[in-house]
């Protein structure tokens, strides 16, 4: 045990030390013991909570957040602030060989079911002279202002920029000289990033404009791979909710039934892609604010590795939670949407310790830059014999069992699918997951308070009546608890290590 703690230790950077949690009482559903307001009940306490530390207080307790430094096992344990964990780059073989197989091309001339192109739909067009990154740009502005839905999910489009960057990509094409598979592609990205020439609002009224005018490190290597960014998207108000409802800014509709929400906090990113918009948007999850969104508009999200895509020198809202990532209509996009995303950040002491992103090591009929992987093939993980790498997929049963049934059969049903595929379905035992529930909202709605509460406290009468409330909660926060969260998170880290 103690030589496969060293061989853990000296392959990744930050591995917890294994330790099995005690067993815990099975998963049950917890009741919520908060009252739901809604309407004019809601602003009134929210309200009156952003001015009367008593009610966020008695809030805060009834949550159960106060019971978390009641569990005793938790004095055997440090507290884990940062969990980034990191394989590192001496043994990461990102270029091996026997780890990376070209799969099957896919046709670039195909367009992807429901109507959404992919990136490799736009750059094979562009490179045949069928279209150009400029008409593209045009048409889908002139498209996205002529639509009052299309029109709620940007919250900002600068159309002279738009078109100076498409008018850049469509000469680098005319020349032959494309700067990489994303070059001339529409994407867009989340308010919670930066971006030169625009506002920054975080989806509320308030300005949150850097005044240096910087771009976040990751929104900028799409910006250097020749990406079309398009604008800045609707999210919900400070990310401090999975709704994306947002009454002050617009609420983007799902494009699938507009009786339903996209999900948020990265609404307007999930909107732009389901309504075949664009490929490609940037998105930020804490607590599933890309992966609900993504589900909610049958998409792909991805929350990356912590710390793994530098957003510096943007704050981070969550700063032990929060990343940003990816959404897409297909996987193919979202390999070559994150793997831009996460080049290594060499001014970010956590970044600039991932390897970076490996290559594509397959043919492709786009060769811009072997450092940008190809998005008209796919790759697949193999073994050293050439046979394709089995996932183990891994569930906690009385958690997973607890969904509704609609949403039980369709994941069964996915279990069934890669079981089909040799894919082994194995048990994890998680303890304390309600009360992990309880750290996590703990964590966040702490980190997102006092960004926004402590920084600058005149921010809070000006937001919606929900995040008034939400915000007074958060700052009840005690250290102790705090720390109790933390302590939680070490004792899962542990086990699950």
């Amino acid at each position: 045990m103690l030589s496969k703690e060293r061989d853990l230790s000296s392959q990744f950077y930050g591995y917890p030390q294994p330790r099995q949690a005690p067993e815990t009482p099975p998963y049950v559903v917890p009741s919520g013991s908060n009252p739901v307001l809604r309407g004019l009940p809601l602003a009134i306490v929210g309200t009156i909570a952003s001015k009367l530390n008593l009610i966020g207080s008695l809030l805060w307790s009834n949550t159960g957040f106060g019971t978390l430094h009641e569990i005793k096992e938790l004095d055997d344990y440090e507290p884990i602030y940062d969990p980034t964990v990191i394989k590192l780059s001496g043994n990461e073989d990102v270029n091996s060989e026997n780890d990376r197989r070209a799969g099957e091309s896919r046709n670039d001339d195909q367009e992807i079911s429901n109507g959404h192109y992919s990136a490799a739909y736009y750059t094979s067009a562009y490179r045949a002279s069928r279209l150009t990154p400029t008409k593209v740009a045009t048409s889908l502005l002139d498209h996205i202002s002529a639509n009052k839905h299309h029109n709620v999910a940007f919250l900002q489009i600068r159309r002279d920029k738009v078109l100076d960057a498409a008018a850049a990509s469509t000469e680098r094409y005319q020349s032959g000289k494309p700067l990489s598979p994303l070059d001339g592609v529409p994407v867009a990205v989340k308010d919670e990033a930066d971006l030169n020439g625009y506002e920054k609002t975080l989806g509320s009224t308030v300005d949150f404009t850097r005044k240096d005018g910087a771009t976040t490190w990751c929104v900028k290597k799409w910006e250097e791979a020749g990406a079309v960014i398009v604008g800045k998207l609707n999210m919900h108000e400070i990310g401090l909710d999975t709704t994306n409802n947002n009454p002050y800014r617009g609420t983007p509709l799902n494009p699938h039934n507009p009786n339903y929400y996209t999900g948020g906090s990265s609404g307007g990113s999930a909107y732009a892609v389901a309504a075949g918009l664009i490929p490609i948007t940037l998105g930020a999850d804490g607590g599933g604010s890309i992966r609900i969104p993504a589900a909610y508009c049958g998409l792909y999200g991805l929350k990356p590795t912590h710390g793994r895509v530098s957003i510096r020198p943007t704050p981070n809202l969550a700063s032990t939670n929060g990343v940003m990532g990816p959404l897409t209509s297909n996987m193919a996009d979202l390999e070559l949407a994150y793997r831009i995303l996460a080049t290594p950040d060499p001014s970010n002491p956590t970044s600039s310790l991932f390897a970076p992103p490996s290559p594509s090591t397959s043919p492709s009929p786009s060769p811009p830059s072997s450092s940008f992987p190809q998005p008209t093939t796919t790759t697949t993980t193999t073994t050293t014999n050439g046979n394709k790498k089995k996932s183990i997929i891994g569930i906690h049963s009385p958690y997973f069992t607890a969904a509704s049934p609609p949403v039980l059969t369709a994941c069964q049903s996915a279990l069934s699918h890669y079981r089909s595929l040799g894919h082994p379905v194995v048990e994890i035992p998680l303890p304390h997951l309600h009360s992990s529930q309880l750290a996590h909202a703990l964590t966040i709605l702490s980190e997102i308070s006092a960004r926004i509460a402590f920084t600058n406290p005149s921010i809070l009468p000006h937001l919606t009546p929900a995040n008034k409330l939400l915000v007074s909660v958060g700052r009840q926060t005690p250290a102790a608890d705090f720390l109790a969260a933390q302590k939680l998170r070490a004792l899962l880290m542990r086990h699950l290590a």
